[in-house]
Protein backbone atom coordinates (compact mmCIF):
# COMPACT_ATOMS: atom_id res chain seq x y z
CA UNK A 1 0.00 0.00 0.00
CA UNK A 2 1.31 3.86 -1.04
CA UNK A 3 1.87 5.94 2.06
CA UNK A 4 -1.20 8.48 1.41
CA UNK A 5 0.40 12.05 1.35
CA UNK A 6 -2.86 14.05 2.62
CA UNK A 7 -4.09 16.09 5.52
CA UNK A 8 -6.74 15.33 7.17
CA UNK A 9 -8.46 14.09 10.45
CA UNK A 10 -10.50 11.38 10.31
CA UNK A 11 -11.41 9.81 6.68
CA UNK A 12 -14.59 9.05 7.39
CA UNK A 13 -14.99 13.07 8.31
CA UNK A 14 -13.13 14.47 5.61
CA UNK A 15 -16.29 16.17 3.64
CA UNK A 16 -18.61 16.99 7.31
CA UNK A 17 -14.84 19.12 8.20
CA UNK A 18 -14.37 20.39 4.62
CA UNK A 19 -17.43 21.49 4.43
CA UNK A 20 -17.24 23.46 8.16
CA UNK A 21 -14.01 24.56 6.95
CA UNK A 22 -15.06 26.16 3.73
CA UNK A 23 -18.31 27.90 5.44
CA UNK A 24 -15.74 29.40 7.77
CA UNK A 25 -13.55 30.74 4.94
CA UNK A 26 -16.02 32.57 2.68
CA UNK A 27 -18.57 33.17 5.12
CA UNK A 28 -19.59 36.03 2.75
CA UNK A 29 -20.69 34.64 0.30
CA UNK A 30 -22.23 31.74 0.93
CA UNK A 31 -23.86 29.81 4.16
CA UNK A 32 -25.67 26.28 4.87
CA UNK A 33 -29.20 25.81 4.36
CA UNK A 34 -30.91 24.81 7.37
CA UNK A 35 -33.73 22.64 5.90
CA UNK A 36 -33.99 19.03 7.83
CA UNK A 37 -34.01 17.77 4.45
CA UNK A 38 -30.70 19.12 3.69
CA UNK A 39 -28.55 16.73 6.01
CA UNK A 40 -25.89 19.30 6.14
CA UNK A 41 -24.85 19.03 2.65
CA UNK A 42 -26.58 21.69 0.99
CA UNK A 43 -24.72 25.39 0.69
CA UNK A 44 -26.22 28.30 -0.31
CA UNK A 45 -25.17 31.56 -1.52
CA UNK A 46 -26.20 34.60 0.54
CA UNK A 47 -29.71 35.47 -0.68
CA UNK A 48 -30.64 32.38 -2.88
CA UNK A 49 -34.50 32.08 -2.86
CA UNK A 50 -34.66 35.57 -2.40
CA UNK A 51 -34.20 37.36 -6.12
CA UNK A 52 -36.45 37.02 -8.61
CA UNK A 53 -34.91 34.67 -11.21
CA UNK A 54 -34.22 30.59 -11.61
CA UNK A 55 -32.64 29.18 -8.66
CA UNK A 56 -29.74 27.54 -10.24
CA UNK A 57 -28.04 24.42 -7.92
CA UNK A 58 -25.50 22.57 -9.07
CA UNK A 59 -23.87 19.06 -7.31
CA UNK A 60 -22.20 16.03 -7.38
CA UNK A 61 -19.64 14.17 -5.38
CA UNK A 62 -16.68 15.78 -3.36
CA UNK A 63 -13.30 15.77 -4.20
CA UNK A 64 -13.23 17.40 -7.46
CA UNK A 65 -12.48 21.03 -5.76
CA UNK A 66 -13.16 23.94 -6.91
CA UNK A 67 -15.88 22.19 -8.69
CA UNK A 68 -18.63 22.37 -6.94
CA UNK A 69 -18.37 24.27 -4.23
CA UNK A 70 -16.40 27.07 -5.77
CA UNK A 71 -18.53 28.37 -7.97
CA UNK A 72 -21.42 29.14 -5.42
CA UNK A 73 -21.89 33.10 -4.99
CA UNK A 74 -23.59 36.49 -6.54
CA UNK A 75 -24.65 35.74 -9.73
CA UNK A 76 -23.25 32.20 -10.02
CA UNK A 77 -25.25 29.11 -8.60
CA UNK A 78 -27.54 29.36 -6.11
CA UNK A 79 -27.19 26.32 -4.37
CA UNK A 80 -24.45 23.22 -4.38
CA UNK A 81 -25.41 19.73 -3.19
CA UNK A 82 -22.53 17.86 -2.10
CA UNK A 83 -22.10 14.21 -1.91
CA UNK A 84 -19.23 11.99 -0.39
CA UNK A 85 -15.64 11.51 -1.97
CA UNK A 86 -17.01 10.25 -5.83
CA UNK A 87 -20.56 9.88 -4.70
CA UNK A 88 -23.67 11.12 -5.91
CA UNK A 89 -25.43 13.06 -3.33
CA UNK A 90 -29.13 11.69 -2.03
CA UNK A 91 -32.34 12.73 -2.90
CA UNK A 92 -33.14 14.74 0.25
CA UNK A 93 -30.67 17.16 0.00
CA UNK A 94 -31.38 17.53 -3.94
CA UNK A 95 -35.06 18.62 -2.99
CA UNK A 96 -33.91 20.75 -0.03
CA UNK A 97 -31.78 22.95 -2.38
CA UNK A 98 -34.95 23.16 -4.72
CA UNK A 99 -37.40 24.40 -1.77
CA UNK A 100 -34.17 26.60 -0.90
CA UNK A 101 -33.64 28.24 -3.90
CA UNK A 102 -37.40 28.86 -5.71
CA UNK A 103 -38.60 32.29 -5.73
CA UNK A 104 -41.66 31.32 -7.85
CA UNK A 105 -39.97 30.94 -10.70
CA UNK A 106 -38.14 27.64 -10.94
CA UNK A 107 -34.80 25.96 -10.50
CA UNK A 108 -32.51 24.25 -12.93
CA UNK A 109 -30.37 21.24 -11.95
CA UNK A 110 -26.81 21.04 -13.78
CA UNK A 111 -24.32 18.44 -13.22
CA UNK A 112 -22.14 15.73 -14.92
CA UNK A 113 -24.33 12.94 -16.27
CA UNK A 114 -23.06 9.79 -14.22
CA UNK A 115 -25.80 7.05 -12.94
CA UNK A 116 -26.30 7.86 -9.13
CA UNK A 117 -26.35 11.75 -9.53
CA UNK A 118 -29.43 11.24 -12.18
CA UNK A 119 -31.41 9.35 -10.25
CA UNK A 120 -30.58 10.91 -7.41
CA UNK A 121 -31.47 14.97 -8.21
CA UNK A 122 -34.28 13.00 -10.56
CA UNK A 123 -35.90 12.00 -7.04
CA UNK A 124 -35.51 15.77 -5.57
CA UNK A 125 -37.09 17.11 -8.53
CA UNK A 126 -40.14 14.52 -8.11
CA UNK A 127 -40.09 15.52 -4.71
CA UNK A 128 -39.87 19.23 -4.73
CA UNK A 129 -42.57 18.68 -7.74
CA UNK A 130 -45.19 16.50 -6.01
CA UNK A 131 -44.38 18.59 -2.29
CA UNK A 132 -44.48 22.18 -3.14
CA UNK A 133 -45.38 22.89 -7.17
CA UNK A 134 -42.05 24.10 -7.80
CA UNK A 135 -40.46 23.13 -11.47
CA UNK A 136 -37.28 21.81 -11.66
CA UNK A 137 -35.53 21.62 -15.03
CA UNK A 138 -32.28 19.29 -15.65
CA UNK A 139 -29.40 19.94 -18.08
CA UNK A 140 -27.07 17.60 -17.82
CA UNK A 141 -23.48 18.24 -18.64
CA UNK A 142 -22.20 15.58 -21.40
CA UNK A 143 -18.29 17.40 -22.64
CA UNK A 144 -15.67 14.26 -22.31
CA UNK A 145 -15.64 13.29 -25.84
CA UNK A 146 -13.60 9.71 -25.55
CA UNK A 147 -16.51 8.13 -22.90
CA UNK A 148 -18.68 7.59 -25.69
CA UNK A 149 -19.58 7.78 -29.02
CA UNK A 150 -23.38 8.11 -28.14
CA UNK A 151 -22.97 12.01 -27.18
CA UNK A 152 -26.22 11.64 -24.34
CA UNK A 153 -24.66 8.79 -23.00
CA UNK A 154 -21.15 10.87 -22.18
CA UNK A 155 -19.55 12.00 -18.88
CA UNK A 156 -19.25 15.25 -17.81
CA UNK A 157 -16.07 16.55 -16.53
CA UNK A 158 -14.09 19.79 -16.32
CA UNK A 159 -17.11 21.21 -19.19
CA UNK A 160 -19.34 21.61 -16.66
CA UNK A 161 -17.69 25.07 -15.52
CA UNK A 162 -19.08 26.80 -18.84
CA UNK A 163 -22.09 25.24 -18.49
CA UNK A 164 -22.82 26.13 -14.78
CA UNK A 165 -21.60 29.81 -15.74
CA UNK A 166 -23.82 30.31 -18.68
CA UNK A 167 -26.94 28.84 -16.85
CA UNK A 168 -25.89 31.39 -13.96
CA UNK A 169 -25.49 34.47 -16.11
CA UNK A 170 -28.62 34.18 -18.03
CA UNK A 171 -30.54 33.19 -14.79
CA UNK A 172 -29.76 36.48 -13.11
CA UNK A 173 -30.42 38.58 -16.32
CA UNK A 174 -34.39 37.65 -15.22
CA UNK A 175 -35.03 34.74 -17.81
CA UNK A 176 -37.65 32.09 -17.50
CA UNK A 177 -36.78 28.39 -16.72
CA UNK A 178 -37.00 27.58 -20.60
CA UNK A 179 -34.98 30.29 -21.42
CA UNK A 180 -32.11 29.19 -18.86
CA UNK A 181 -32.69 25.83 -20.31
CA UNK A 182 -31.88 26.63 -23.85
CA UNK A 183 -28.96 28.44 -23.02
CA UNK A 184 -27.50 25.83 -20.68
CA UNK A 185 -28.33 23.12 -23.19
CA UNK A 186 -26.77 25.26 -26.32
CA UNK A 187 -23.07 25.41 -23.63
CA UNK A 188 -23.59 22.04 -23.35
CA UNK A 189 -23.98 21.14 -26.94
CA UNK A 190 -20.37 23.54 -27.74
CA UNK A 191 -18.88 22.11 -25.45
CA UNK A 192 -16.24 19.46 -25.29
CA UNK A 193 -13.07 17.97 -23.02
CA UNK A 194 -10.40 15.48 -23.04
CA UNK A 195 -8.04 15.00 -20.45
CA UNK A 196 -4.65 13.18 -19.37
CA UNK A 197 -3.95 11.54 -15.85
CA UNK A 198 -0.56 10.88 -15.22
CA UNK A 199 -1.03 9.73 -11.93
CA UNK A 200 -4.10 8.35 -9.96
CA UNK A 201 -5.89 10.50 -6.66
CA UNK A 202 -5.51 9.41 -3.07
CA UNK A 203 -9.07 8.22 -1.48
CA UNK A 204 -9.14 8.94 2.64
CA UNK A 205 -11.15 6.27 3.28
CA UNK A 206 -8.72 3.54 1.35
CA UNK A 207 -5.75 4.93 2.68
CA UNK A 208 -4.28 4.38 -0.98
CA UNK A 209 -4.84 5.31 -4.59
CA UNK A 210 -7.86 4.75 -6.43
CA UNK A 211 -6.41 2.77 -9.54
CA UNK A 212 -2.88 1.47 -9.93
CA UNK A 213 -0.82 3.31 -12.73
CA UNK A 214 2.87 2.68 -13.18
CA UNK A 215 5.73 4.86 -12.82
CA UNK A 216 6.35 6.91 -16.10
CA UNK A 217 2.57 5.75 -17.15
CA UNK A 218 -0.30 8.31 -18.53
CA UNK A 219 -3.63 7.53 -19.21
CA UNK A 220 -5.54 9.34 -22.23
CA UNK A 221 -9.08 9.81 -21.71
CA UNK A 222 -9.90 9.24 -17.95
CA UNK A 223 -12.53 10.73 -16.49
CA UNK A 224 -12.24 13.08 -12.85
CA UNK A 225 -13.08 9.51 -10.64
CA UNK A 226 -10.52 7.42 -12.33
CA UNK A 227 -12.68 6.17 -15.21
CA UNK A 228 -10.78 4.39 -17.97
CA UNK A 229 -8.80 6.11 -20.84
CA UNK A 230 -8.85 4.90 -24.03
CA UNK A 231 -5.06 4.52 -23.81
CA UNK A 232 -2.33 3.76 -21.65
CA UNK A 233 1.46 4.38 -22.71
CA UNK A 234 4.65 5.80 -21.48
CA UNK A 235 4.22 9.81 -20.22
CA UNK A 236 4.77 12.11 -23.57
CA UNK A 237 5.82 15.61 -24.07
CA UNK A 238 3.48 17.92 -23.46
CA UNK A 239 3.26 18.97 -27.22
CA UNK A 240 2.92 15.48 -27.97
CA UNK A 241 0.27 14.67 -25.16
CA UNK A 242 -2.07 18.28 -26.51
CA UNK A 243 -1.67 16.65 -29.95
CA UNK A 244 -3.30 13.60 -29.46
CA UNK A 245 -6.47 15.10 -27.53
CA UNK A 246 -6.58 18.47 -29.78
CA UNK A 247 -7.72 16.30 -33.22
CA UNK A 248 -10.72 14.73 -30.65
CA UNK A 249 -12.26 17.67 -29.69
CA UNK A 250 -11.97 19.04 -32.57
CA UNK A 251 -13.74 16.44 -34.99
CA UNK A 252 -16.62 16.47 -32.59
CA UNK A 253 -17.78 19.49 -33.32
CA UNK A 254 -18.05 20.98 -37.02
CA UNK A 255 -15.56 24.07 -36.65
CA UNK A 256 -15.21 26.25 -39.68
CA UNK A 257 -11.94 28.84 -39.89
CA UNK A 258 -13.05 32.31 -38.42
CA UNK A 259 -14.89 30.81 -34.97
CA UNK A 260 -14.24 31.85 -31.56
CA UNK A 261 -13.36 29.70 -28.80
CA UNK A 262 -13.62 29.73 -25.04
CA UNK A 263 -10.33 27.26 -24.07
CA UNK A 264 -10.26 25.85 -20.65
CA UNK A 265 -6.65 24.10 -19.67
CA UNK A 266 -7.71 22.45 -16.44
CA UNK A 267 -5.62 21.36 -13.70
CA UNK A 268 -6.26 17.36 -12.14
CA UNK A 269 -4.91 18.57 -8.39
CA UNK A 270 -1.86 18.52 -8.61
CA UNK A 271 -0.18 19.40 -11.61
CA UNK A 272 1.37 23.09 -11.63
CA UNK A 273 0.64 26.08 -13.72
CA UNK A 274 3.56 26.01 -15.52
CA UNK A 275 2.99 22.82 -16.89
CA UNK A 276 -0.40 23.89 -17.93
CA UNK A 277 0.43 26.82 -19.57
CA UNK A 278 2.95 24.66 -21.65
CA UNK A 279 0.14 22.63 -23.03
CA UNK A 280 -1.45 25.88 -23.47
CA UNK A 281 1.47 27.28 -25.73
CA UNK A 282 0.63 24.31 -28.01
CA UNK A 283 -3.15 24.28 -27.93
CA UNK A 284 -3.20 27.92 -29.18
CA UNK A 285 -0.62 27.03 -31.79
CA UNK A 286 -2.93 24.49 -33.05
CA UNK A 287 -5.75 26.53 -33.08
CA UNK A 288 -4.14 29.23 -34.97
CA UNK A 289 -2.85 26.47 -37.82
CA UNK A 290 -7.15 25.92 -38.50
CA UNK A 291 -8.02 29.48 -37.89
CA UNK A 292 -9.94 29.16 -34.96
CA UNK A 293 -9.83 32.29 -33.13
CA UNK A 294 -9.37 32.32 -29.05
CA UNK A 295 -12.28 34.45 -27.57
CA UNK A 296 -10.67 33.97 -24.36
CA UNK A 297 -8.75 31.20 -21.72
CA UNK A 298 -8.93 29.82 -18.71
CA UNK A 299 -5.98 27.94 -17.53
CA UNK A 300 -5.31 26.40 -13.43
CA UNK A 301 -7.48 24.21 -11.22
CA UNK A 302 -11.26 24.39 -12.29
CA UNK A 303 -12.18 20.58 -11.89
CA UNK A 304 -10.12 18.45 -10.32
CA UNK A 305 -9.60 15.12 -9.07
CA UNK A 306 -8.09 15.46 -5.35
CA UNK A 307 -4.21 15.08 -5.87
CA UNK A 308 -4.23 13.45 -9.11
CA UNK A 309 -1.39 14.46 -11.70
CA UNK A 310 -2.85 15.40 -14.80
CA UNK A 311 -4.68 18.16 -17.36
CA UNK A 312 -7.83 18.08 -19.40
CA UNK A 313 -8.57 20.71 -22.20
CA UNK A 314 -11.95 21.84 -22.99
CA UNK A 315 -13.20 23.81 -25.91
CA UNK A 316 -16.75 25.64 -25.66
CA UNK A 317 -17.72 27.42 -29.91
CA UNK A 318 -19.33 30.64 -29.11
CA UNK A 319 -21.79 32.78 -30.68
CA UNK A 320 -22.63 36.29 -29.40
CA UNK A 321 -24.71 34.98 -26.90
CA UNK A 322 -22.38 32.34 -25.04
CA UNK A 323 -19.72 35.41 -25.20
CA UNK A 324 -22.04 37.77 -23.52
CA UNK A 325 -22.84 35.01 -20.65
CA UNK A 326 -19.70 34.44 -20.37
CA UNK A 327 -18.58 38.08 -19.79
CA UNK A 328 -20.99 38.67 -17.52
CA UNK A 329 -19.75 39.55 -14.29
CA UNK A 330 -20.22 36.99 -11.05
CA UNK A 331 -18.52 36.86 -7.79
CA UNK A 332 -17.99 33.19 -6.20
CA UNK A 333 -15.36 32.35 -3.79
CA UNK A 334 -13.38 30.99 -6.59
CA UNK A 335 -14.40 32.42 -9.83
CA UNK A 336 -15.09 36.22 -9.81
CA UNK A 337 -15.22 38.89 -12.79
CA UNK A 338 -16.68 42.08 -13.17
Amino acid sequence: MAKIKRLFNDPYDVEKEFIEGYLAAHKDYVEMCDLDEAQGRVVLAKGAGTKDKVGVIIGGGSGHEPLFIGYVGEDFADAVVIGNINTSPSPDPCYAAAKACDNGKGCIYLYGNYAGDVMNFDMGAEQADEEDDIRVETVLVTDDVVSSKNIPDRRGIAGDFFVFKVAAAKAATGADLDEVVAAATKANDWTRTMGVALSSATLPSKGDVIFELPDGAMEIGMGIHGEPGVRRGEIRTADEVVDEIMPNILEDVPYVEGDEVYVLVNSLGATPLIDLHICYRRVAQILEEKGIKVYKALVGPFACSMDMAGMSITLMKLDDELKELMDAPCDAPYFTQK
